[in-house]
């Protein structure tokens, strides 16, 4: 898969991945796009290391639950450390 098909497969999983996940997230779409980039990377890294998935298609079904999956992990990761915080006045 080039350079920019994985760019957009990373873009596409990040807003999916936003859309799945329930209640507000931190960062807005600009984050959650880059994420989604990192997501995919890191799903497609587990994918190939756990069960040596194929990665080559864009089209693919597995690819693209890899990369939605992983940007879901990443997306409850970034919340988890920059969530909004209970502040009393």
């Amino acid at each position: 898969m080039s350079f920019i098909a994985f760019l957009i497969l990373g873009l596409l999983a990040g807003a999916i991945a936003r859309l799945i996940l329930p209640g507000k997230q931190a960062g807005g779409w600009i984050i959650t796009l880059i994420l989604g980039v990192i997501g995919a990377l890191l799903g497609g890294w587990l994918g190939g290391l756990l069960f040596n998935a194929n990665l080559e298609e864009f089209w693919s079904l597995q690819t693209w639950a890899l990369a939605i999956g992983g940007s879901i992990i990443v997306l409850l990761i970034y919340g988890l450390i920059f969530g909004r915080k209970n502040r009393r006045a």
